[in-house]
């Protein structure tokens, strides 16, 4: 702390003069702190001034310094803002060709799809149309199965429905004069078909009437004891209408000893084959053949070759006949020919012999051409000699050649 001098302090005037003394002590103490704390403050204000204007000094470089960064800044900022612009132009123009080329993309998809749905519409159309018309034939079959089953389940219908397949097959393999359908014979009794072999005046007899009603009731048995009672059912319809065809229509003299039963569906045939080997075999001895419809068509197929060979029979003096005049024809034309033959071989030798005079004219002219007329080396265009049949170089070099010679050439060639 700074002492105030001695002088300035008051001396003491007297013996009254203490209080008046403590007072200007303490008026003095009291302007010594006023003073003190004036200085202080003084000075407080001077160091924050010199603070402050140090601050401020630094505020300033600050501030310069931040307007410079912040120029800096703003010219970074400009640059930026410019590649930006320009990566922004070269980002929107990328992304314009990029969205123009995925929309290009997307339509070709789009077309193609489109045209892959409507061809697979228009395929699936074509399937349901024909789905629809697979039902339809679907439908007529099933109405067509329920006839055939409501026709298989009356025998008048059921003997109508083998005939009429029968009378198709034979209609379609013989001829009209080979078959007669329910012919009377003498016993009074009519089978469905009787066919006429060549060279025998007696009938083959097709039966079409085959029992049903026993098949029909092994297949609706549910029970191996149902099963049993209609194999049994099967074993004696059948071997009884076996024994009716062998009575009825095996008569001596009128018909022939082997017959033919027709089973009018395949799949009977297969169930009858596989598991009534013993029925076959009884019809086999009672001269009885048992016949699906591919077996009768097979059947009537050997019956047409046998009519077909039996007409060749028939006509074999008329083809023999045929072939000899045939015979005789191939005579007179290998004559014919050999004479053709005989000229062709007498022009061959008058075409040789003109060949060789015209080589000896050829090889005469060419020494006629060889000959010297004038008699001298040297002569005038007049006096040239005359070339009669001039060789190959006077006729490549006719410019220089006699216009004689030129013009008995040309003579010649014409």
């Amino acid at each position: 702390m700074e002492r105030f001098p001695h002088s300035l302090l008051p001396r003491a005037v007297g013996p009254f003069g203490s209080l008046e003394l403590g007072l200007i002590g303490v008026l003095l103490l009291v302007v010594f702190v006023f003073a003190l704390a004036a200085w202080r403050s003084a000075r407080a204000r001077r160091l924050e001034a010199g603070i402050a204007a140090q601050q401020q000094a630094d505020l300033a470089d600050r501030l310069a310094a931040l307007m410079q960064s912040q120029a800096e800044l703003s010219g970074r900022m400009r640059g930026m803002g410019d590649y930006l612009g320009a990566r922004h132009s070269d980002l929107a123009r990328l992304v314009s060709e990029r969205l123009d080329a995925v929309g290009q993309h997307v339509g070709r998809g789009l077309e193609h799809q489109s045209q892959t749905a409507n061809e697979s519409l228009a395929k699936l159309n074509e399937r349901l149309a024909v789905i629809d018309a697979a039902q339809a034939r679907l439908t007529g079959l099933t109405e067509e199965v329920i006839g055939l089953k409501d026709i298989l389940a009356n025998k008048q219908t059921r003997g109508a429905f083998g005939q009429g397949r029968m009378e198709a097959i034979i209609r379609d393999a013989l001829p009209a004069s080979a078959f007669e359908f329910q012919p009377t014979l003498s016993n009074r009794s009519r089978p469905d078909c009787g066919i006429r072999l060549p060279g025998d005046e007696r009938l083959l007899v097709v039966d079409a009437k085959f029992p049903l009603e026993s098949f029909t009731a092994l297949r609706d048995a549910d029970n191996e004891e149902g099963q049993k009672q209609a194999r049994a059912r099967v074993r004696a319809d059948v071997g009884k209408h076996i024994r009716d065809i062998g009575e009825k229509y095996f008569l001596p003299g009128e018909t022939q000893d082997l017959a033919i039963l027709f089973v009018p569906s395949e799949s009977l045939y297969a169930d009858l084959a596989e598991h009534f080997d013993d029925v076959i075999q009884k019809a086999h001895k009672s001269r009885i053949i048992i016949v699906s419809p591919s077996l009768l068509v097979m059947a009537v197929q050997v019956m047409q070759a046998i009519v077909r060979d039996a007409r060749v029979r028939e006509q074999i003096h008329e083809i023999q006949i045929e072939i000899r005049k045939l015979v005789e024809d191939v005579v007179r034309l290998r004559e014919r020919s050999g004479k053709v033959a005989l000229h062709f071989r007498q022009a061959q030798d008058d075409m040789a012999a003109i060949g060789i005079s015209v080589d000896k004219i050829a090889k005469r002219g060419d020494r006629i051409n060889q000959m010297d007329f004038a008699g001298s080396k040297q002569a005038t265009p007049a006096q040239a000699p005359v070339a009669l049949f001039p060789t190959e170089e006077a006729d490549d070099d006719e410019e220089g050649a006699n216009p004689s010679a030129v013009a008995l050439t040309k003579a010649r060639r014409g």
